[in-house]
């Protein structure tokens, strides 16, 4: 997302005038973002939190002998929400879905 459209999806939320193809944009950004940026901020010690695009970042936790647990966004969720959102075939895209996940016939 550029510059100026983030600026206009920020006074729109402000607004209370979000639209479909905002919530659309975002959760795009979403399913086929890259994480880079999670794994940054997990293994670099001196990462620039403002820097780093954190969206698809669920959850972080450092135990105390150095072990880091990320947890990401759940992209098969969010790609469920973007198709029912922009009216795909929901028995085509349930089929899809299982079989990404694991759960459906090859």
């Amino acid at each position: 997302m550029g510059a100026g459209e983030d600026k206009g999806l920020k006074r729109r939320i402000r607004q209370g005038q979000i639209q479909k193809n905002d919530i659309a944009r975002c959760l795009a950004e979403l399913a086929f973002g890259r994480a880079n940026d999670c794994v940054r901020l997990a293994l670099e010690e001196d990462a620039d939190i403002d820097k780093l695009d954190l969206s698809l970042l669920s959850e972080i936790r450092r135990s105390s002998q150095g072990v880091v647990e990320v947890k990401l966004m759940d992209r098969l969720k969010i790609l469920e929400q973007l198709a029912e959102l922009t009216g795909g075939e929901k028995d085509d895209l349930r089929e899809f879905l299982l079989a990404m996940g694991g759960g459906g016939e090859a």
